[in-house]
């Protein structure tokens, strides 16, 4: 069928606009809500608790899997490409530093460089940068203000609501910081023996001793040598409790917990939730508290 020039024009201009819009990719919706790819679980739970529902948040690790190790696949890679906004912390995910440097350089917050990164605590095997912040609430919340900002920069027009998200979460982890330090001021040990060096933050801020099983990385095998210092550390300090995790097997606690005449419990680093957990940032860092005050005997 041969159209008439008008009509020809009008299609023309219809399939432009819609090849634009397709094209586009880098909104989550026409009301530019912004796509924001998180590294794991605490960047995730920032990035959707200040942008609420002007976010669109993508986890690149799956519920209940570990996060050190993960391997991307290419359709997260093309992800991090179309994103709006990533937020990760190089040091802690190597492949998702590679795929920031290859596909968001433009576009991603490195919350390493929002909090500086420091040097692993003493005990743990594989010295390096520790990249655990997000176990000290006030750290987080600078994060958590960081990605506030991004936004807010994006979304002009909702500045003032996701400013204010920003606001009330910085009050509920400055909160949780006050119940950790009220919790923690008075007890009969300050030693906590824990199965990877994730910890050095949380015990710098409330006057604690990390004793690490492992370094780093959560499923390195601890040598010999250095299982027989922690085990002869935890009962220098009368160790109640060896801190296992959840997301790696507990045997080398648990092994390590009956030699010194210790009970094996659950310190969750936060690295991860679970799948199906009604749980959050919050109530697990209160479980956590809960925990070390039973085992460190606090008053």
């Amino acid at each position: 069928m041969i159209r008439s020039r008008p009509a020809l024009l009008a299609l023309l201009a219809a399939s432009a606009s819609l090849l634009s819009a397709c094209g586009s990719g880098a909104t989550a919706g026409d009301d530019g809500t912004s796509r924001v790819v998180a590294a794991f679980y605490p960047m995730e739970y920032v990035t959707k608790q200040v942008g609420g529902d002007r976010v669109t948040v993508t986890n690149l690790v799956r519920p209940g899997a570990e996060p050190h190790d993960l391997e991307l696949q290419p359709s997260q890679m093309a992800e991090l490409g179309k994103a709006d906004l990533v937020v990760y912390l190089r040091g802690f995910q190597p492949a998702v530093d590679a795929g920031v440097d290859q596909q968001a350089s433009g576009h991603a917050i490195d919350t390493a460089a929002v909090q500086p990164l420091q040097d692993a605590p003493p005990g743990a095997e594989d010295h390096g940068k520790d990249p655990h912040i997000w176990l000290d609430p006030i750290r987080l919340a600078t994060v958590a203000d960081k990605v506030a900002d991004r936004l807010a920069q994006r979304d002009s027009a909702h500045a003032a609501d996701i400013r204010d998200r920003a606001t009330k979460l910085r009050g509920e982890l400055e909160a949780l910081d006050k119940e950790y330090a009220t919790g923690l001021a008075r007890c009969q040990r300050h030693e906590i023996v824990t199965s990877h060096a994730a910890f050095g933050y949380l015990a710098a801020r409330y006057k604690l001793t990390q004793i690490p099983i492992t370094g780093l990385n959560p499923e390195e095998e601890p040598t010999p040598q250095h299982l027989a210092t922690v085990a002869a550390r935890a009962r220098q300090y009368a160790a109640t409790t060896i801190f296992f995790e959840t997301l790696v097997s507990p045997k080398v606690a648990e092994t390590l917990a009956k030699e010194v005449g210790a009970k094996a419990e659950m310190l969750d680093p936060l690295e991860g939730i679970k799948a199906g957990s009604s749980d959050d940032y919050l109530s697990v860092m209160r479980s956590n508290l809960t925990k070390l005050r039973t085992a460190l005997g606090c008053a």
